[in-house]
């Protein structure tokens, strides 16, 4: 068995948005991580091959976990799974896949387990470790999260988790869950959100960026006919996080309301 690693930073959410991804690489925190842990959509974005290039290029450091919009694209772009009700991006995203990357986001597992000095075992998810395309918030009733972990071994005491983009840290009936947020589509501030977990402790960071010229890179980089109006709402984090969490809330067994 390998020794538990020291330290993880986690990026969660990337959406296709380079520039962002880049500055958060760039922190001394996460270079400096001995693991990389990736919590899903990746790719669904405006620069969708230029990412998951990035990523493929940090090697074995980094793990990448499967989210609902990587697995969503390779059925849009295999023929698997309608057009029908699928954003504008993802569609065209889909089209610009390879079979390298095809081939790469087909073969994400979910979840992923592994050994963190000060954590024991954790779980690494996009929605949840059942289901990618499941939502938990913050505030989910404690029968929610019950039903959630039922299948999870006693030992494991922490879940990370991605999917709604909306950073926090909370204890669930002894289990620590954390969500580091979004890095290319945030709900609340711009800026790249993430997490790190070392020496048995878990901070949330954010990296700030400038956003005007984050949002001119991502529409040089793109040939998304959209890319101008979807970087202006998502890189710049014009969804606040009261609502999105209005809209994703219905989703945790509440009434009503839909975001990606």
């Amino acid at each position: 068995m390998s020794p538990p690693v020291r330290s993880v930073a986690v990026l969660s959410d990337v959406h296709g948005v380079l520039p962002v991804l880049e500055a958060v690489l760039a922190e001394p925190d996460v270079r400096a991580a001995e693991l990389l842990v990736f919590t899903g959509d990746m790719a669904a974005g405006p620069q969708p091959v230029a990412v998951l290039d990035r990523l493929r290029g940090l090697g074995e450091r980094a793990v990448l976990v499967r989210g609902n919009a990587d697995r969503e694209l390779v059925g849009l772009a295999r023929g698997t799974l309608g057009a029908d009700g699928a954003y504008p991006v993802d569609l065209w995203a889909a089209r610009q896949l390879g079979p390298a990357h095809l081939a790469l986001l087909g073969g994400l597992p979910h979840p992923v387990v592994r050994e963190v000095a000060g954590f024991g075992p954790v779980v690494f998810c996009h929605g949840t470790p059942r289901d990618d395309e499941e939502v938990v918030l913050v505030d989910t009733r404690p029968a929610k999260w019950a039903e959630v972990f039922a299948e999870l071994p006693e030992e494991v005491r922490t879940v990370v988790c991605g999917h709604t983009h909306m950073p926090f840290v909370r204890l669930v009936g002894g289990r620590l869950v954390v969500n580091a947020g979004s890095v290319g589509m945030p709900y609340g501030r711009p800026g790249g959100s993430w997490a790190l977990l070392r020496a048995g402790q878990v901070s949330l960071r954010h990296t700030p960026v400038d956003v005007a010229a984050a949002i001119e890179e991502v529409v040089a980089g793109s040939a998304y006919p959209g890319a101008r109006a979807w970087a202006e709402t998502y890189v710049r984090g014009e969804v606040g996080d009261l609502e999105a969490l209005a809209a994703f809330g219905p989703r945790d067994g509440r009434s009503g309301g839909d975001m990606e």
